[in-house]
């Protein structure tokens, strides 16, 4: 997906496995508590994910909101609309609908399934206009159709993001830091991707997984990041990097925790403790 308005996540969290066969000797009662952090996909870090995205996406923390949400930003991707910023043109709306129809056949938006592939890689609304924003606003009061948004933010940008940052050995921030990115960016081939981002910091710094100081990886891959978006003039204000994540950052709020104060865009947004 990629778009200024609004990832999605299917179960994926990273398993932890152990070496088969191999014991484990109970800790002393004496032993402290594990201190280690929740990642990104705990559930309550999760909703803070949902919030810092649509502040950027949609001006709101109220992600939920967002289903129905529906334009043309005229970023060259045509239609971007719902929780995470799907676009026509860019081939995650399409995938969202044939999930929805799928499980739902006959829905308002199944009948415009032909247009949304012919006008997949390009910026047309053809066999759109003129009733799909208003039979996407109807869909979105469908609880499947909600449900379908989520399924794909998960599968298509949340989960690959949390996967890749726990193998990197990096935080909640540091994931949210790669979910970002992948919702605005997606994951292809150009030089702009997640993947080249991540390419583009690794030159400049390790991760912790590497031997590296997360701190000093973390301003890599924002710098890195922060390139990447003024590579497009749609997305060229980089406050949500800026003015936002950079912030968490430099409080060394490796761990996502509120209270959180940020802006985007000019706009300020607050999470309490």
């Amino acid at each position: 997906m990629i778009g200024l308005v609004g990832a999605t996540l299917v179960a994926g969290s990273l398993a932890l496995t152990q070496t088969a066969g191999a014991a484990q000797d109970p800790a002393p009662a004496s032993a402290a508590p594990s201190v280690s952090a929740a990642g990104l996909d705990d559930p309550a870090k999760k909703e803070i994910a949902m919030k810092l995205v649509s502040s950027a996406e949609n001006s709101s923390l109220d992600w939920k909101a967002q289903y129905g949400y529906i334009e043309d930003i005229d970023d060259g991707r045509g239609y971007t609309a719902g929780i995470i910023g799907f676009c026509s043109g860019t081939g995650d709306m399409l995938d969202l609908v044939e999930l929805y129809t799928q499980r739902k056949p006959g829905n308002v938006l199944a009948k415009y399934l032909p247009a949304l592939r012919e006008v997949d890689g390009s910026d047309s609304h053809e066999g759109l206009d003129p009733n799909f924003t208003k039979d996407w606003k109807k869909a979105a009061r469908d609880s499947a159709f909600q449900k379908a948004q989520n399924d794909e933010r998960d599968r298509v940008y949340f989960n690959p993001a949390v996967k890749r940052g726990k193998a990197d050995g990096i935080g909640t921030l540091g994931q949210f830091a790669y979910y970002d990115a992948i919702v605005m960016h997606g994951d292809g081939g150009d030089n702009t991707s997640f993947s080249n981002i991540r390419k583009r910091a690794l030159t400049k710094a390790k991760p912790p997984a590497q031997g590296g100081d997360e701190v000093t990886y973390l301003h890599a891959f924002l710098d890195a990041r922060v390139w990447a978006m003024k590579q497009e003039a749609a997305h060229e204000d980089t406050s949500r990097v800026d003015t936002a994540q950079r912030v968490f950052l430099n409080k060394k709020n490796l761990n996502l925790d509120p209270p959180l104060d940020w802006k985007v865009y000019g706009d300020s947004f607050h999470i309490g403790g």
